[in-house]
């Protein structure tokens, strides 16, 4: 049934988006490096490798620059029309594209990279390689200001190994044990809520027995227990 919802709404969110999308594409490849799209492997279901579609926002060679695939608040390889792109989101539109091939879901853990990946413990990657990984999920929706997070004092690779990932990892095991069709139409109403209202609770009070955050996160997650 999922399925069926995923190629409806990505069909459906291509024809709308389109205009949008050929402007987008006009603007990159008129400014900063010239780059309109970035593919990166990630690893899918079953543990399969894809290529993940994204709008350029970062140096071409980004990946093997500074701290690699994990991005970091004011990144320096960000670029300048990159920085409006990632705060709203809209870098991820062509990711519709591999939701249609069937390669993602709408809803589901957050594709990532082999590094990112190599940060969970092998019982998370057993759990979350059950299931398609999605444009949007619970752990996209808590996280969903990771960048802020990686900033400052905890602005290291270490801090999200040993902090940000295990916790993360939680809760995509979360999705995975609790996923149906509620969790998903639930998903993506957060996800448009917390778009428009960033500093939102929501999460919280929708997704009922969400582990709970380490204390050094609980501030920057506007974790709630009521």
């Amino acid at each position: 049934m999922e399925r069926f919802f995923d190629i409806l709404f990505s069909g459906v969110a291509l024809l709308a988006f389109s205009p949008l999308l050929v402007f987008i594409i006009i603007i990159l490849k008129f400014s900063g490096e010239g780059e309109v799209f970035f593919f990166q492997e990630r690893i899918g279901k079953d543990g399969k490798l894809f290529k993940l579609y994204k709008f350029a926002t970062m140096l071409k060679d980004s990946p093997n620059l500074g701290t690699g695939t994990v991005t970091m608040r004011d990144d320096p390889r960000i670029l300048p029309v990159g920085k409006f792109l990632r705060k709203t989101k809209v870098n991820e539109l062509p990711q519709l594209l591999n939701i249609f091939l069937g390669e993602m879901s709408v809803i589901g853990p957050r594709p990532l990279t082999a590094q990112t990946f190599g940060s969970y413990s092998d019982t998370t990657k057993a759990v979350i390689s059950r299931v398609r990984p999605g444009l949007s999920g619970v752990g996209s929706i808590i996280f969903r200001r990771e960048e802020d997070i990686m900033h400052g004092a905890t602005a290291s690779v270490d801090f999200y190994n040993n902090v940000i990932a295990p916790y993360k990892g939680a809760l995509e095991e979360w999705f995975v044990t609790n996923k149906g069709t509620y969790i998903y139409f639930m998903a993506i109403f957060t996800t448009v809520w917390v778009v428009l209202f960033s500093e939102t609770k929501v999460a919280w009070i929708v997704f009922k027995g969400l582990p709970e955050p380490p204390e050094e996160l609980k501030l920057a997650l506007n974790y709630t227990d009521k």
